[in-house]
């Protein structure tokens, strides 16, 4: 597939509503011939605005071809300038609908492919902190830049992401971003640190179910699920509404792991129950690894808005470390987001986000090959960057 002028006006009309916050001195370059390249280049393996600037002179000749460029191929320091005055919420907000249609697509392809039929398809959106490293600015006594983003599991898309300077501050961050994401149908989970009455509120208010991790931060709604779910299993389940779910998997190195997941119907006399909204089940996730003669086990609780449905609760329990395994661990490896050393706080988080997006794109090739190597592939084949650039084959 090969890019053309109307491919290219595409692009630049998410940007179209972008305010420009650059002084109007000598202002030479479109925002939307910037953004492209920005996008662009980040895709082909770019982290900073020097390596998009270098990016851009060697890929001269075809930018010229497609963007208007009446200031010629822009330096490292006029793309540098402009990530670090545009707002991080604006610049998210130009993709919306750019990944709204990649949602549409991929979702309407899982409901096509859905094989449990115990498992009505809903689009699962896990939330979950990540702080850079690197980012810290001890000149200025700022700490690592944490990032709580949202990611939808069964797509591989980022649907948004909000810095805090702390990762205590995610309690109060969560509630912002899920303000900007459209829950509507959707299953949110969150691990423990969000186990909060104010962000399980927000989630149903916005037309959504949550499922969250239920740790010791919240103590007696913690004992009081873990007495009840302890007494009901060794009694059988007699005396209860529950569903439950067991099977195996092996992994590498001769390790079994054998899950099991308990759903239980919430009890009416559990404390505070009235005060967590919609909650309507209660959740256990049990894990016992076997590798030689050495034997883990690890025992999760969960609280809920789902109805019972066991196959539900296990598949979005065991999506949420989707976030963790797919999105965090290719920002580290591939994209190497933990070794970057940019300490302006507005140029790390839009970096982030683009960073971020170009996972969203290159998630959706239809090839075989790794997130690495497709990222490798846009940086020498344009016509292998269009296909990524719009989700089709060549």
């Amino acid at each position: 597939m090969k890019l053309d002028t109307e491919d290219i006006q595409e692009i630049i009309q998410h940007f179209a509503a972008l305010e420009d916050p650059r002084s109007h001195i000598n202002r030479k370059h479109l925002v939307g011939d910037l953004m492209v390249i920005c996008v662009c280049a980040v895709l082909s393996g770019c982290d900073g605005p020097i390596a998009i600037g270098r990016w851009a002179k060697m890929k001269a000749a075809w930018l010229e071809q497609h963007l208007a460029l009446p200031g010629g191929i822009p330096s490292h320091d006029t793309i540098g300038r402009l990530l670090m005055v545009l707002r991080p919420s604006a610049f998210q907000a130009c993709f919306a609908n750019w990944l709204a249609a990649i949602m549409q697509n991929k979702e309407l392809a899982l409901q096509k492919n859905s094989d449990d039929p115990r498992v009505k398809f809903a689009r699962h959106i896990a939330i979950d902190g990540k702080s850079l490293r690197r980012s810290h600015d001890r000149r200025r006594g700022l700490g690592p830049l944490h990032l709580v983003s949202a990611w939808a599991v069964d797509c591989g898309v980022s649907l948004g992401q909000l810095a805090t300077e702390e990762k205590s501050n995610e309690i109060t961050a969560i509630p912002q971003l899920l303000e900007q994401v459209d829950l509507k149908g959707s299953i949110v989970t969150i691990d423990a640190a969000g186990c909060q009455k104010e962000i399980a509120a927000t989630i149903v208010v916005g037309g959504g179910d949550f499922c969250l991790a239920l740790k010791g931060n919240q103590g007696n709604l913690h004992a009081a699920v873990v007495d009840y779910a302890e007494d009901k299993i060794v009694n059988d389940l007699t005396d209860c509404q529950v569903e439950t779910l067991e099977y195996q998997e092996k992994k590498q190195h001769g390790r079994q792991d054998h899950y099991t997941y308990y759903q239980f119907v919430a009890p009416e006399n559990l404390p505070g129950r009235e005060q967590w909204k919609k909650l309507r089940s209660i959740g256990v996730a049990i894990r016992r690894s076997q590798c030689g003669d050495k034997e883990t086990v690890d025992v999760r609780f969960y609280i809920t808005s789902l109805l019972l449905n066991v196959a539900l609760f296990a598949k979005v329990v065991r999506g949420h470390w989707g976030i963790e395994n797919t999105l965090h661990w290719c920002l580290d490896v591939t994209f190497r987001e933990d070794d970057s050393r940019v300490r302006e706080r507005n140029l790390t988080n839009n970096l982030a986000w683009l960073k971020r997006f170009a996972i969203s794109l290159l998630k959706q090739a239809p090839d075989k090959q790794s997130v690495a190597m497709r990222r490798r592939c846009c940086g020498w084949s344009e016509n292998y960057l269009a296909q990524v650039l719009f989700g089709k084959d060549g």
